[in-house]
């Protein structure tokens, strides 16, 4: 494979497991160098830190939770210390209690929205700052479809997911004139471990023939739009929302 991210720098966030860790091993195929993320799972992060090292990889796992403002300036402050440079951040970290909006606590919409949200605003903050100084850079948030269309007992993740496009939109508009393109990948329904919460293997097997393309998408699919608007041939996206979904949201 092409390093086309040789010598680039990725902070990832939710690395350790499903579209985080694919988007990982997806990057450090290209040639990035990798500062990786996880608020747990701390065995699966640092089993894959392992891995992209004796691939000829620099992988800097730290665990930290991007709702954590004191943890995640440690974390950016880490990624500069060790390796100079920022030039990749993927905000994938997320979080979603799905349940009935009449049966949802706020203690668990004010996660959603502090995982979900305000994570990807203050790691694109703390990342753009930088990116700034070094004359450019690339933030790529993963969205969902539930952006555009809510799905029920969903509300918190709906409305999160809704404003990480806005976010999109506002924080690309502001940061093109130095160089910093911001853009997101929109899933559908993709097979990680976390859908296993909520359906168990017959039902996901049931219901993934009624997709259009009869089949749950995989993190791999989900990466390679990633690893695209990380590269070079991306150069004039910024803004952009990339839909990744088998034809989810034309069917539902």
């Amino acid at each position: 494979m092409k390093k086309s991210l040789a010598g680039r720098v990725a902070v990832l966030t939710g690395a350790a497991r499903g579209i985080g860790r694919a988007c990982a091993i997806k990057l450090a195929a290209a040639g990035a160098d990798l500062v990786l993320n996880d608020c747990a799972h701390a065995a699966e992060l640092e089993e894959l830190a392992a891995d992209l090292q004796r691939q000829g990889r620099r992988a800097l796992p730290v665990l930290g939770d991007v709702a954590a403002t004191a943890e995640m300036e440690a974390l950016f402050a880490t990624a500069e210390e060790t390796w100079g440079r920022i030039d990749i951040l993927i905000n994938n970290a997320a979080w979603s209690t799905r349940k009935p909006f009449l049966e949802l606590s706020p203690e668990e919409a004010q996660r959603t929205l502090a995982v979900t949200l305000w994570g990807s605003f203050y790691c694109s903050q703390l990342a753009a700052k930088r990116m700034a100084l070094q004359g450019g850079g690339t933030i790529v948030m993963i969205s969902s479809v539930h952006a555009a269309r809510p799905y029920p007992h969903a509300a918190a993740y709906n409305a999160a997911k809704a404003g990480v496009n806005h976010l999109v939109a506002s924080l690309a508009l502001e940061l093109a004139p130095m160089n910093i393109q911001v853009n997101a990948v929109e899933p559908g329904w993709i097979d990680t471990p976390g859908e296993r919460v909520y359906n168990t293997e017959a039902q996901i097997e049931k219901r993934s023939h009624s997709l259009p393309m009869q089949r749950l998408g995989t993190p791999e699919e989900i990466a390679d739009a990633v690893a695209f608007l990380c590269s070079h041939e991306a150069r004039y996206c910024t803004g952009t929302i990339l839909r990744v979904d088998g034809g989810f949201s034309l069917k539902f």
